[in-house]
């Protein structure tokens, strides 16, 4: 299932209140990013009110959530007294600490300790509600990248306060992408991992913001689930179809080869291979929309946003 209560947790011992709690704050972490961002505006398009954890208040992207009615607050994931600070006063939090991916791989130890000193954070000034968004299960974990996100799952689930964890699958956003070697469009090629004939899960990065604002708005509902959450599969020669006709320019799929893949790093090649043994992500596409009717598909998805977005890239 892709909803699920993951049972009884271990309390993490005593919260330490650092004060009142005002009104119904939700500390977005990321808002500059993708996950936060699309969370912070529509936690403010409902009403809610908004702090945003931002590096650089004066960055384009800063500014333009204050314009729309957030308030900023100056801190840093690996500063925990910024993170304190942001945190006070705040009833709900979301929770998206970066991913770090270098020439070695992923830096597990640092994505965890930024998650853990988030959580660390809240528990300190009383936040009553955590919601993290992650990343979906796949097979054999250990051996794509993962433990971070799932050693910070850990640590929300122990926190002793509600909490809610999400775990989206790829972005449709991906298909934006710029520079990578692996997805993105470039020079009509869209270029992945996974075999053109099997479909693929996706999900709109809107759709992770509204299953957020669902779970802070009921909090006690969504207590205690892991959701994964997926919007549509295609397999990604018939995504690339669709890409082509909608926008008017061709697109075709390829796959990266396994040899490629292999000069990546060790976790590109095992997703690679994994892929190709039938495993992957098994979000319950049905059960979500039960949820949250309005879930996207790719289409709606590329009616709404996507072409618009994709056309200007693969016109240059």
């Amino acid at each position: 299932m892709s909803v699920h209560n993951a049972g009884p947790v271990h309390n993490a011992g005593p919260v330490h209140n650092a004060g009142p709690v005002h009104n119904d704050l939700v500390l977005v972490t990321g808002p500059t990013g993708q996950q936060g961002g699309a969370t912070a505006r529509r936690l403010l398009a409902a009403g809610r009110p908004v702090r945003a954890l931002v590096r650089d208040p004066e960055s384009t992207a800063a500014q333009e959530l204050a314009a729309a009615g957030a308030e900023l607050a100056h801190g840093d994931f690996d500063d925990p007294q910024s993170l304190a600070t942001a945190m006070s006063g705040a009833r709900a939090a979301f929770l998206v600490p970066p991913a770090v991916f270098g020439p070695d791989g992923w830096n597990i130890e640092l994505e965890a300790r930024r998650g853990l000193d988030l959580v660390a954070a809240a528990r300190t000034a009383g936040v009553e509600h955590l919601v993290f968004t992650g990343i979906a299960s796949f097979d054999q974990e250990d051996s794509w990248g993962a433990n971070g996100k799932r050693r910070i799952e850990k640590a929300v689930q122990a926190s002793g306060l509600h909490w809610t964890i999400l775990r989206p699958v790829r972005f449709m956003e991906n298909y934006l992408a710029r520079g990578l070697v692996v997805d993105g469009i470039h020079n009509g090629v869209h270029r992945h991992l996974f075999p053109a004939g099997r479909p693929i899960q996706m999900v709109a990065l809107d759709d992770v913001a509204d299953f957020a604002v669902l779970a802070f708005t009921d909090p006690e509902r969504f207590h205690g689930h892991v959701i994964e959450l997926a919007g549509d599969a295609r397999t990604m020669a018939a995504a690339a179809a669709k890409i082509s006709e909608v926008t008017g320019h061709p697109v075709r799929y390829e796959e990266v080869s396994e040899a490629e893949a292999s000069t990546l790093g060790d976790s590109i090649i095992n997703v690679w291979r994994m892929s190709r043994e039938g495993r992957g992500w098994h979000a319950d596409i049905p059960a979500l929309r039960e949820i949250h009717p309005g879930l996207r598909t790719f289409d709606t998805w590329l009616a709404e946003t996507g072409a618009a977005q994709l056309k200007p890239l693969l016109a240059g």
